[in-house]
């Protein structure tokens, strides 16, 4: 138990570090002249912000989506992952206007590491219902070219499983029932999730 609660208080030093690496990347972007000190880093082992990880940086602005990017695939080290979805996550959503250096006070940062992504086997529409955890299990939904994901943050707002689905198979630009019929590829994944304390 001792042991749990020194990892939990680990985790949060980390998680807060981190936050405060994604704000100052987006300041940097908004005002480049702007000498925001740099965050300590001295906390982190660098092995940790060195290992490569699949990031989502999530932006909250009064409760509200404000923008979400990430990467999937653990193709960049955590602290270039966390830079640079940070500023596409700010800039770069397409479904909202770049975040403004006068709302940046209003706006909440949640950071996503995820495990590497391991497809699902399922033999149809109602074993995969089964196999899917919800509020745990992130989602990627593949057809060709059509991807997507949830992350396991979305099971909030969307926690029927089959709503879940339906909705990420549209996000993907795929057919709202394809789910059911078999021929895509899904992987799950889980996240360590920090929010920054507004």
């Amino acid at each position: 138990m001792k042991e749990k609660k020194c990892k939990e208080k680990q985790d949060r030093i980390y998680g807060n570090i981190l936050i405060q690496v994604a704000e100052a990347a987006i300041i940097q972007r908004l005002q480049p002249a702007e000498k925001k000190a740099a965050p300590d880093l001295s906390d982190i082992p660098s092995s940790w912000l060195k290992e490569k990880r699949g990031v989502f940086v999530t932006l909250q602005k009064n409760g509200a989506l404000r923008g979400c990017i990430g990467t999937l695939e653990p193709d960049k080290t955590l602290l270039e992952g966390v830079q640079e979805n940070a500023c596409h996550a700010a800039f770069d959503d397409t479904r909202f206007s770049p975040v403004t250096r006068e709302e940046l006070e209003d706006i909440q940062i949640e950071i996503s590491l995820l495990s590497v992504p391991e497809k699902l086997h399922y033999s149809d529409a109602q074993d995969l219902l089964t196999r899917i955890v919800p509020f745990q299990d992130g989602v990627i939904v593949q057809k060709g070219y059509h991807r997507a994901t949830f992350l396991p943050q979305v099971w909030e707002q969307l926690p029927d499983p089959e709503a879940f689905l339906t909705h990420l198979c549209l996000k993907a630009g795929l057919d709202a029932h394809a789910w059911q019929t078999g021929d895509l590829t899904l992987s799950t994944y889980q996240v360590q999730s920090f929010t920054e304390i507004r």
